[in-house]
């Protein structure tokens, strides 16, 4: 499959951060904008957009929480549940949720697989409980 018809079918669009490097925004298309989207999602809480308040994944919540298996075990089903809800353009393959040196940071560990072409990919999501 060529990248021009994979970039299409993945979507492209403004890019993240809005920084103008050299006076015009940012634009990313393909894999990069489906990484995009699934930071958004994370980072987004129910009831932020407007014209679509039950987008988000809703992370905040666990603000406070103890840093321990049950806390982590909701993250992930959250975010399992996020991801599959709000984008399309991925299957997940397996979230692990673990806890880190600091004990207020869980890192987040998305591996999943585009359904356009079956490209394997994974990121980190860092989420502070504090």
């Amino acid at each position: 499959m060529n990248d021009q018809f994979r970039f299409q079918r993945l979507g492209g669009g403004q890019g993240l951060p809005l920084i103008p490097r050299d006076g015009r925004l940012p634009v990313v298309a393909g894999p990069e904008k489906v990484r995009q989207s699934i930071f958004i999602i994370l980072d987004t809480e129910p009831g932020e957009r407007v014209m679509l308040p039950e987008f988000g994944c809703g992370l905040r919540r666990f603000l406070m929480h103890p840093n321990n298996g049950a806390t982590r075990a909701q993250i992930e089903r959250e975010i399992g549940l996020a991801l599959q809800q709000w984008e399309p353009r991925i299957k997940v393959a397996q979230i692990d949720v673990s806890g880190a040196d600091d004990p207020a940071l869980v890192l987040v560990e998305i591996q999943y697989i585009h359904t356009l072409d079956g490209r394997r990919d994974s990121l980190v999501y860092p989420f502070y409980l504090e």
